[in-house]
């Protein structure tokens, strides 16, 4: 009988294919975009130093009374701007974009178009 590997459990290993490949250093920083079924995080990661240089997700106060709802392409769309402005602030502008195994399209798209669109570069 042959079983079949959950959805998660493809994620993570497209994610650790995914982060064999590259990782953030301090000149270039790797974009982390995470989504679940009601929310979206992105994190811009230094992985030499092993530390959160910025942060936004769709849990936090201020961005959540923004939108109307937290998991839709208009709510990863703002996450996109709102961690490029973030990053741009302390000075970050270019990144490695990691999805997090997840495909590129809808949610995880927008939120990639946004943050470029938003002076980004990756």
């Amino acid at each position: 009988m042959v079983s079949k590997k959950s959805r998660q459990e493809v994620r993570v290993k497209k994610h650790m294919k995914i982060r064999n490949r590259f990782s953030g250093t301090a000149e270039c920083p790797r974009l982390a975009v995470y989504r679940s079924n009601n929310h979206m995080s992105a994190q811009i990661i230094d992985d030499v130093a092993g530390n959160t240089l910025v942060s936004a997700s769709t849990t936090e106060k201020e961005i959540k009374k923004e939108l109307e709802k937290t998991n839709n392409v208009d709510a990863a769309a703002y996450i996109g701007q709102v961690i490029a402005k973030r990053a741009i602030d302390k000075g970050i502008k270019t990144v490695v974009f990691d999805r997090g195994g997840f495909i590129y399209q809808g949610k995880v798209k927008a939120l990639a178009d946004a943050a470029r669109e938003a002076g980004l570069e990756f």
